[in-house]
């Protein structure tokens, strides 16, 4: 039956309202109310695999006309397909999977999201509730396993609880610092008969993030940023959670000052864009990095300080005082004590800094960048980002990259895997919009990029989106192909195919006197720490192999195919396009900042420091 109820209470969580102001209450399983929850709070893409445990919850799943259910090979691959989706669309992201393996397979994507503050909802079935703790078939305690890497997580036991925790789960993944969370469903919970009411009740009592920015703090840091002689505005990845873009163009063309974007921020301010100066960290630019070593403020908007930015921390960027917004109040102070601390969300912390800075103008207080311009405007021209060419004859890795950007242009997605291509990807595509570049960055985990292109290609259908990947990388998870393949989700995948773990290969280069091990992926053990043939990994041959799940397969080798192999792929839409890009082996990844060495020794090719004379004073 349905009942008619009053307009909801101001205070509701507004993503438990779906329906409308009805109040529906009907009789149905645990397994129909979960999918009905599901309806009603927006979801419209599942990534999962069915299995013994999640099985009723598939029946149902089978007659909702609201959510596509997307059947992937792997769990793995439903998690990163789920946070690509999230990524692309802004939305939160949904994958299920069976208990035990299956519920085990999905940590590492769990684990990825919660590095990256995804939001994320992973459903799993669990064994009935009278068989858990007995080591029963399939049982796994996938809540303890992810409570380190979960923003919340739930055991449901009682069928009644399904619709309350999925709008629960929902809210926390979205809201605050976006990330997972785990709802895990008893077998029994999921069968039982049980009333299902929408809206619901939502009780979370010691969840409250703050999102508005306090005034004070506001206030100290527009005078801060206006006195500052050497100011950077230091953006980090909760810029683009908060999709505060277009606030954060407004601050730094207002003041003047210079941007740089991690790469958790690419695209979220424009690449092209005069005032900014690239990225920073271990393979950032050198006029980044830079600006932060000598900069006498870091005005730090939704960063956390990583180490694969500050390098050495204690030496990092040792003149400046720090002005840390953020809405996770545990990351203000964690890594670098914050002179002015201000706990909010970007778009709203941005938005008040405006006016912040406006008033200060209006008062006489304008700061005067023009010799810190001077500074930047000089590393900028002596130390652009760039690449030594390739042996005659064979493909730049760093030139395949360039020229898919320059092709495809900028309103294309991008995602990445981990290693060199992931670096080169990031460093010669122009990111000029944001939620166009996705990649694991805080985890670093090989094979994301096939299935968090597969998500961001499901989620945004009307884009154009393709998969940066290495040969290491693809071999994970290109298994997702055949998803893609047989759901009609036609993404591009360039494979730069140097032969190896290209990235373990340039540490070994560089700090293991060239000893090769287990980093070569083209030949067996007799070749191990040899240097068999350059010639790209041919077992397997990717080019078959994708012709055998159901894509076109390319091969590029030679420099002189390159455009027009990149556009006959473009040409193809209507089933994936892998293209084997077979590429110089001994390509490395420049600039680069050694493990726990300080950014003052950040190397702009091998061999070669950046000489600024006077200007490191």
């Amino acid at each position: 039956m349905t009942e008619h109820a009053a307009t909801p209470r101001r205070g509701d969580n507004p993503a438990a309202h779906a329906p409308g102001p009805q109040t529906i209450v009907e009789t149905m399983t645990g397994a129909q109310s979960l999918i009905r929850s599901l309806e009603a709070v927006g979801a419209d893409t599942v990534f999962g695999i069915p299995g013994g445990a999640i099985l009723p919850a598939y029946d149902p799943l089978m007659d909702s006309q609201k959510v596509r259910h997307i059947l992937v090979r792997h769990e793995q691959g439903a998690g990163h397909a789920a946070t690509g989706y999230a990524q692309a669309t802004g939305r939160v992201g949904v994958c299920m999977a069976t208990s035990g393996p299956g519920a085990t397979n999905l940590v590492t994507p769990i684990a990825d999201a919660y590095m990256d503050s995804v939001p994320m909802v992973a459903i799993t079935g669990q064994v009935a509730s009278k068989a858990i703790g007995t080591d029963a078939f399939q049982e796994a305690d996938i809540c303890g396993i992810t409570m380190p890497i979960t923003k919340h997580n739930f055991l449901v036991t009682d069928p009644a609880e399904i619709p309350r925790v999925i709008a629960e789960a929902f809210h926390i993944a979205a809201t605050g610092r976006p990330g997972p969370v785990l709802v895990d469903i008893a077998k029994d919970a999921l069968q039982a008969t049980t009333t299902f009411r929408w809206p619901v009740e939502t009780s979370l009592p010691g969840y409250r993030p703050v999102t508005k920015p306090h005034a004070k703090q506001i206030r100290e840091a527009a005078k801060m940023l206006v006195s500052a002689k050497k100011p950077v505005l230091y953006v980090g990845g909760g810029v683009l959670k908060a999709h505060a873009s277009a606030e954060l163009r407004i601050l730094a063309e207002l003041t003047g000052a210079p941007v740089v974007t991690t790469l958790m921020a690419l695209g979220v301010f424009p690449d092209s864009h005069p005032q900014h100066l690239g990225m920073p960290g271990m393979h950032g630019s050198v006029p980044a990095v830079t600006a932060l070593q000598k900069a006498d403020l870091l005005f730090t908007l939704g960063a956390r300080f990583d180490d694969r930015v500050t390098g050495k921390l204690d030496s990092f960027a040792p003149y400046a005082k720090v002005v840390h917004a953020d809405i996770d109040p545990a990351e203000i102070g964690k890594n670098r004590p914050a002179d002015v601390p201000i706990v909010g969300d970007a778009r709203e912390v941005i938005a008040d800094l405006i006016v912040a800075v406006q008033a200060e103008f209006d008062a006489g207080h304008k700061a005067d960048y023009g010799d810190w311009w001077v500074k930047l405007n000089e590393w900028k021209k002596t130390y652009p980002l760039g690449y030594e060419p390739a042996p005659e004859g064979e493909l730049s890795p760093q030139q395949v990259i360039e020229r898919i950007g320059q092709i495809v242009g900028s309103d294309a997605i991008y995602a990445a895997g981990v290693g060199q291509h992931q670096m080169w990807a990031s460093q010669f595509i122009n990111y000029e919009k944001p939620a166009t570049w996705l990649n694991s960055g805080g985890a670093g985990t090989m094979g994301y990029a096939v299935p968090a292109a597969m998500g961001a290609k499901a989620g945004k259908p009307e884009a154009v989106v393709w998969a940066i990947d290495g040969d290491g990388c693809f071999q994970m998870t290109n298994q997702e192909l055949v998803t893609c393949a047989l759901n009609n989700i036609p993404i591009k995948v360039a494979v730069i195919n140097n032969g190896s773990l290209g990235m373990v290969r340039q540490w070994q280069t560089l700090f293991y006197n060239q000893r090769y091990s287990n980093t070569v992926l083209h030949a067996g053990p007799e070749h191990d720490g040899k240097e068999p043939p350059a010639q790209g990994t041919r077992i397997p041959d990717f080019v078959l192999l994708s012709e055998a799940m159901g894509c076109v397969g390319l091969r590029c080798e030679r420099p002189e195919d390159l455009d027009a192999v990149i556009e006959q792929a473009m040409a193809i839409n209507d089933r994936p396009v892998v293209i084997d890009f077979i590429v110089h082996q001994d390509a490395m990844v420049w600039p680069m900042v050694a493990a726990g060495t300080s950014n003052d020794e950040i190397l702009a090719a091998r061999d070669v420091r950046p000489d600024f004379g006077d200007d490191l004073d």
